[in-house]
């Protein structure tokens, strides 16, 4: 539709996120699969080298590492859950967010450049891991006939209510949680990616493709903005990390209160 253009611009699409396997024959082997590998050997191999040799005055590793796991311990879970029972849950919250750091960050590195929350299974994936924890932690704590109580009555709730506040409370806190928790992270890398393609491979096209000088000078200002939405998804892809896991430490919290 713009003058001076000479061939069609096919825009970026769910289809975009469909790549084939990385190994001819190995259907299963796409780059979601390699990203999420290669996120685990890194956080494996950073807070290894982090922990291999403490000291009491830390070098930067160790001082990075210790960064990012009082970050974690502290902030997300002791904030959240409480001082009394946290730390039984900080290795599964410090792993769950490292892991969907470095998947969501992995859209921003170069030859890499795909988030594999992008692909909603793997959000699932996180959502269910979750509702697993803090239902089997509720369950334990009060039983499943008080967990049932715990998580669908609500304290204070006039009996005339209960009937309408039941099954509400049992969607939302039972049924819809893990669909939340999981369609937040996938919308969020989906759609920050698209953006990001459209604006960059529709930069591209009019700057080398349009055969018009006018053209090619919005294709210069359509890719200025696709790096400075490359920034901004970056803290999006930090901020949904947070976000996730921050929950689910609220969702455990919650499960092992006494009052609902």
């Amino acid at each position: 539709m713009i003058a001076g253009v000479s061939t069609e611009f096919i825009p970026p699409g769910p289809g975009s996120f469909d790549l084939p396997p990385i190994i001819d024959g190995v259907e299963w082997f796409t780059k979601p699969v390699l990203v999420a590998t290669l996120s685990v050997v890194v956080i494996a191999w950073f807070f290894w080298g982090a922990a291999r040799k403490s000291a009491v005055v830390p070098g930067r590793l160790q001082f990075a590492g210790e960064l990012g796991y009082n970050f974690v311990r502290n902030t997300i879970a002791r904030d959240t859950i409480g001082t009394k029972e946290y730390m039984k849950f900080v290795p599964y919250l410090f792993g769950l967010f490292f892991f969907i750091l470095l998947n969501n960050v992995a859209a921003s590195i170069p030859f890499l450049q795909f988030p594999t929350f992008s692909h909603v299974g793997w959000a699932y994936a996180a959502g269910v891991s979750s509702w697993l924890v803090y239902n089997v932690v509720g369950i334990r704590r009060h039983g499943l006939w008080g967990y049932f109580k715990h998580q669908t009555m609500p304290a204070g709730v006039p009996l005339a209510l209960l009937p309408l506040m039941i099954p509400i409370e049992f969607v939302s806190n039972i049924v819809v949680r893990p669909f939340s928790l999981a369609v937040r992270l996938f919308a969020n890398m989906f759609a920050g990616h698209i953006l990001l393609l459209v604006f960059v491979l529709g930069g591209e096209y009019m700057l080398f493709e349009s055969g018009s000088i006018a053209v090619a000078g919005a294709g210069v200002v359509t890719f200025l903005m696709g790096l400075a939405i490359a920034g901004l998804e970056l803290f999006v892809q930090c901020i949904q990390a947070y976000i996730f896991v921050i929950l689910s430490a609220q969702y455990i919290g919650s499960a092992l209160a006494e009052d609902h």
